[in-house]
């Protein structure tokens, strides 16, 4: 990647933090799928298919971390756990749509259809 001219560099760092977000390969599938509502960690684990336990520890605490995610404990035995998008992960699943529709309409052509491939919808 090129690095960014002088007057790039005021915006160069907002947009790395943003894309900082969803670097992680089920970062993108954890937020869609709590864009849906608040979930505990064996109901998102039996929804994203493929995902092992250990990434979607890690992928949360990512999120968390980040601010994205808010993991609320339950005190009931067993401990209940429940993670939901923050303020700020409701607002970064906007962006995520509109990188969806930017796909849609300057996406790559797929092989099969020569129609443009789309993203999930969160």
């Amino acid at each position: 990647m090129n690095q960014p001219n002088e007057s790039e560099l005021p915006c160069y760092p907002a947009i790395v933090a943003a894309i900082e977000v969803i670097s992680g390969k089920w970062s993108y599938s954890v937020i869609s799928q709590l864009c849906q509502g608040a979930q505990r960690f064996n109901q998102l684990h039996r929804s994203l298919t493929g995902i092992s336990i250990q990434s979607l520890t890690d992928t949360l605490r990512h999120l968390e971390q980040r601010g994205i995610v808010i993991r609320k404990v339950f005190p009931t035995v067993p401990v209940t756990v429940e993670y939901a998008l923050t303020e700020s992960g409701m607002a970064y699943s906007e962006v995520l749509v509109q990188m969806r529709d930017w796909g849609v309409k300057w996406g790559v052509q797929s092989p099969d259809n020569g129609t443009n491939s789309t993203v999930g919808v969160p």
